[in-house]
């Protein structure tokens, strides 16, 4: 990795924890930052010293980055991600996939027919307590699983979507709470239980109705290929923002994570596996692995095939998701669809 240029497009709240990642990459450098609002756009500029741009077609033409972080509000993650692909350029786009299953089955597309690279940020999953849950998941030595549980009890209000007003909306975000905040919780469940084969769930707007069009609390219940069973539950009515909860229920132990991860074993031993700590300018509830994940996307830009956490992989939780709003929402195709 010599020489790589990079370019952040969308210049919002989560792009500091990409500006931070590429700051720290050896081999690479910022060459160009694009947003359309132009006052974000000129603070970038100011911030980091590199050419900006009013739309991503015109970056691409003018610095030909090898990398390019999509960091938009959702429903132009798909689109700008594959114009990227289609001219050869590696994108990281952050979650979710997309903000409709049919803008996420075109990035599918768009990554399978192109010779670029493409990494979604589900970045929870280099979390040092999520790789050791995966590691003894997948040992065996647990045994089988037989089921899991998760909760995401956080807290939003209404200042927090005025801000930025997509947020809040079907059009510009496709989804509230489970496909802006729980998404990465749901990524975790179907990671390390296995893939969901069906589910019964209910997504509705318990507190910020008078703000929002999209829903703050959702719940289901998933059967998983390997007969597991999940539960689980999240909602932005919660007084503060507590700690991610993931219970997972095998033949030999019981894996629970509290920030750290409890592993209690069936003949009585317990182990911990603390998490990782990091400052950041970024968010605490964005997680600590943002930038292992970017180092790590660089680091295999010479390998050959997909990157492992690809759009493929990523439009497993996208479905979740839009199967949750199909049931909670029969007769709105806009929000299902």
């Amino acid at each position: 990795m010599t020489g790589l240029k990079a370019a952040v497009i969308g210049c919002g709240d989560v792009s500091a924890v990409h500006f931070e990642a590429i700051a720290k990459l050896d081999g690479a450098r910022l060459a160009g930052v694009c947003d359309s609002d132009p006052g974000r756009l000129a603070a970038s500029v100011a911030a980091y010293g590199v050419p900006g741009f009013p739309d991503h077609l015109s970056l691409i033409e003018a610095i030909g980055p090898d990398v390019v972080h999509v960091t938009t509000p959702h429903n132009m993650h798909a689109s700008i991600a594959a114009d990227c692909l289609e001219r050869g350029v590696n994108v990281i786009v952050e979650k979710p996939l997309a903000h409709s299953l049919e803008e996420g089955r075109r990035l599918v597309e768009a990554a399978k027919a192109s010779t670029a690279k493409i990494a979604v940020c589900f970045q929870n999953r280099y979390n040092a307590t999520a790789q050791a849950m995966h590691s003894l998941l997948s040992s065996g030595e647990l045994g089988a699983v037989v089921g899991a549980s998760a909760t995401v009890l956080w807290q939003r209000e209404a200042d927090y979507y005025r801000s930025r007003p997509w947020r809040g909306t079907w059009e510009g975000g496709g989804g509230g709470l489970m496909m802006n905040q729980a998404i990465h919780t749901v990524d975790l469940l179907q990671w390390l239980v296995g893939d969901v084969v069906s589910l019964s769930g209910n997504a509705a707007t318990r507190f910020l109705g008078e703000t929002i069009e999209v829903e703050d609390t959702a719940e289901f219940v998933a059967q998983h290929a390997n007969g597991a069973r999940s539960a689980f539950y999240a909602t932005l009515a919660n007084a503060a923002n507590a700690p991610v909860t993931l219970d997972i229920v095998t033949e030999k132990a019981t894996l629970s994570l509290r920030g750290d991860l409890t592993v209690t074993y069936a003949d009585g031993r317990v182990d911990v596996v603390p998490e990782r700590v990091v400052e950041s300018g970024g968010r605490a509830y964005w997680g600590v692995s943002h930038e292992l994940l970017i180092a790590d996307f660089y680091a295999r830009l010479g390998d050959s095939g997909p990157f492992w956490i690809n759009p493929e992989e990523a439009e497993k939780s996208l479905k979740i998701v839009k199967e949750i709003y199909r049931q909670s929402y029969p007769d709105a195709t806009e929000k299902v669809s």
